[in-house]
């Protein structure tokens, strides 16, 4: 299928699942969920407004505010979340009231915001509102979005303090918390996931020789030099699959119990082994 079709089908899904989200958890329950909806539940009680005009009326503005900073394809791909969102949580006013506790109603809200958030996220886009922001943020600072998203919505949550009290807040993160681990998953979702290990050990001949025959896995050979003794040694670097870790560190203490090693998780790995010609 074509990718601008794609894309434009994960935008629309995700907006439909964060009005959906909103409209039958975050709204009912007055759960200060981060985002406009949050923003509109803290000041609820402070200044008279309905809460579904007041997230389309600032979904609207800063849609052109990312406009400005973010680009024309950010602004062709919010667009459609500019223009949907609203309609989508107006359509689902009132028509979702699920009973149950405010405490899941947070956890369940924020859990379909952030699937929703992600997959708009994954496209390049934003489901704009407060996500506008994060991604202004994310473009000039380079911080993760998941981490942007969670400081956010927590300093969103926190306007809720004094109209709402410290229970609403302490509910709110959950909501927040569930939002930005869902987030994170998505934009996560389908990418190769591994382990980089480095390994310092005399034995490093035996070690890198073990991981190609036993293992199937290439290795790289650093050269490094003792930061006290100014000792040079080799390091052998290799990337296995989360599911062979075990193994790789059961081969190394076999060769070697006193060897050296640091484990780091990785994201993303292309190459062989990895994104084509065969998997382990």
């Amino acid at each position: 299928m074509n990718k601008k079709i794609v894309d434009f089908i994960m935008v629309v899904v995700g907006n439909c699942l964060i009005a959906f989200g909103v409209s039958a958890f975050i709204l009912p329950y007055n759960i200060l969920s981060g985002g406009l909806a949050g923003i509109a539940v803290a000041l609820q009680p402070l200044v008279s407004i309905n809460p579904t005009w007041f997230v389309n009326i600032f979904t609207v503005v800063l849609f052109i505010l990312g406009a400005a900073l973010l680009g024309k394809s950010f602004a062709i791909k919010t667009l459609i979340s500019t223009i949907v969102y609203p309609i989508a949580l107006i359509l689902f006013h009132g028509k979702f009231h699920i009973e149950c506790d405010p405490l899941l109603a947070a956890l369940y809200g924020g859990l379909l915001s952030g699937i929703g958030a992600g997959l708009a996220m994954r496209t390049g886009a934003s489901t704009g509102g407060v996500n506008v922001i994060t991604m202004i943020l994310h473009k000039y600072t380079q911080t993760s979005l998941s981490m942007l998203v969670l400081i956010i919505d927590a300093i969103t949550v926190g306007l809720g303090l004094f109209s709402l009290g410290i229970e609403a807040i302490l509910i709110g993160f959950i909501s927040v918390w569930a939002g930005s681990q869902a987030v994170d998953k998505v934009l996560l979702l389908g990418l190769q996931e591994a382990k980089a290990v480095q390994i310092i050990s005399p034995e490093y001949d035996k070690i890198s020789n073990a991981i190609h025959e036993k293992m199937m896995r290439g290795t790289t050979l650093l050269h490094a030099e003792g930061g006290y003794s100014h000792d040079e040694r080799k390091v052998v670097l290799t990337v296995v699959s989360k599911n062979q870790y075990q193994v790789l560190t059961r081969i190394v203490n076999e060769i070697d119990p006193n060897a050296f090693i640091v484990t780091s998780d990785t994201n993303e790995v292309k190459g062989l082994g990895f994104s084509y010609e065969f998997k382990i």
